[in-house]
């Protein structure tokens, strides 16, 4: 199975390079789908099958073609097939703190649930084989990168807090009962997570291994842009995964002319240049703006034959590991794929069997080996875009 993730700056196009992708990959013969992972869905607008405002389906998966589908997750679904017990509590919680029924399942919509309920569906259609190819068209960079980062978060809670937390419920339900207003959960609820944890689990390794699954970044030849797609490169290759090629859209073609657009062209020329300095290490593939909208099957078409005139969308065009680990003498050292980034920009820590490598904002806790759980970092070096972390007694 292929796995592709297309993410990007809001409104660079990813939508229509994800739909474009899926199409000229169904046409090769392989079985596609497409899944948007935006809470603002256009995948069906990009198709141009549904002129409504609001698209309603009671299909989870709605097929294009003879091998393409596409999925637009609904959220309210989702919750009712894989949240029950967790959504009834909630609900139940929110009501007693007087919320109105219709308001409290609305509210008990936490923030995460709808990216969970993603890595569910890409997990189950793995483990099913559903599809020759998944391709994700993810929400822009930062909730793009909240998504990656959830199996850490679940894996850190499961390990340190779940069971911890479900024995003292337990412990404590009886007497709460008789004195607290608000309800404790019940055991199934911890169940319904329980059971949630195990239909995720693995799927953090699926989307590590550059093998299956690779992230493709959409820009536009324009500063601010090609400056988030240089900082989506580092962190996503911080949260291990492997980003195999960055797509540079919405070029003005050579033929267009006047004095307007000569501005425009050297612009775009300027930082095109710019990218091709920056991402040395992987391919940059260009997509020219057509005279009309790019919609419905037609465009997606031709945006498809345009982009992959050369090369082969389901090929790896890298598969340099965001993390590797070496021994060297009596020294063990980590070296991890940070490019773009400056030593001083970075903060270590270790916590017993693992490491924390923050930048800025995010942070990623890398699981360590058990050789190395019982040593202490004892120096970190850049060398080139990787940072090495070495270990000693």
């Amino acid at each position: 199975m292929r796995i592709l993730l297309y993410t990007g700056k809001g409104g660079v196009g990813k939508t229509s390079i994800a739909a474009a992708t899926g199409l000229k990959l169904s046409q090769q013969g392989y079985k596609t789908i497409v899944v948007s992972l935006d809470s603002a869905h256009s995948l069906v607008d990009a198709f141009d099958i549904d002129n409504n405002l609001i698209h309603q389906t009671g299909e989870i998966v709605q097929q294009i073609s003879d091998q393409l589908f596409i999925q637009e997750i609904n959220i309210q679904h989702a919750l009712k097939q894989y949240w029950s017990e967790v959504q009834s509590y909630l609900e139940l919680v929110l009501q007693v703190s007087g919320l109105d029924q219709i308001v409290a399942e609305e509210v008990a919509v936490f923030p995460g649930m709808e990216e969970i309920c993603a890595l569910l569906y890409i997990n189950q259609y793995y483990r099913e084989k559903s599809y020759d190819v998944i391709i994700l068209d993810c929400a822009p960079t930062g909730e793009s990168l909240r998504f990656v980062s959830i199996p850490t978060v679940l894996d850190w809670y499961i390990r340190n807090v779940f069971k911890i937390q479900r024995n003292l419920v337990g412990a404590a339900r009886t007497f709460v009962k008789k004195v607290a207003t608000l309800p404790l959960p019940e055991d199934a609820y911890f169940q319904n997570l329980a059971d949630l944890f195990d239909r995720i689990e693995g799927v953090d390794q699926l989307l590590a291994d550059p093998q299956i699954t690779t992230v493709r970044l959409v820009s536009n030849p324009e500063k601010m842009v090609i400056k988030e797609t240089q900082r989506a490169f580092m962190y996503f290759s911080l949260y291990g995964l492997t980003v195999d090629s960055v797509i540079i859209n919405r070029i003005l073609p050579s033929d267009v002319g006047g004095a307007f657009f000569e501005s425009w062209k050297k612009t775009q020329s300027q930082y095109i240049e710019q990218a091709e300095r920056y991402f040395t290490t992987v391919p940059i593939w260009k997509a020219y703006l057509f005279n009309d909208q790019v919609l419905g099957l037609d465009g997606l078409k031709k945006l498809g034959n345009q982009l992959y005139s050369e090369v082969d969308p389901i090929a790896f065009y890298q598969n340099e590991k965001a993390y590797e680990f070496s021994k060297d003498g009596d020294q063990y050292k980590i070296s991890l794929l940070l490019p773009f980034i400056e030593k001083d920009e970075i903060q270590l820590a270790k916590s017993n069997d693992e490491v924390v490598v923050q930048i800025g904002g995010f942070r990623q806790h890398i699981p360590l080996p058990r050789s190395l759980t019982n040593k202490q970092p004892s120096g970190a070096r850049l060398v080139e875009n990787r940072l090495v972390i070495t270990f000693s007694d």
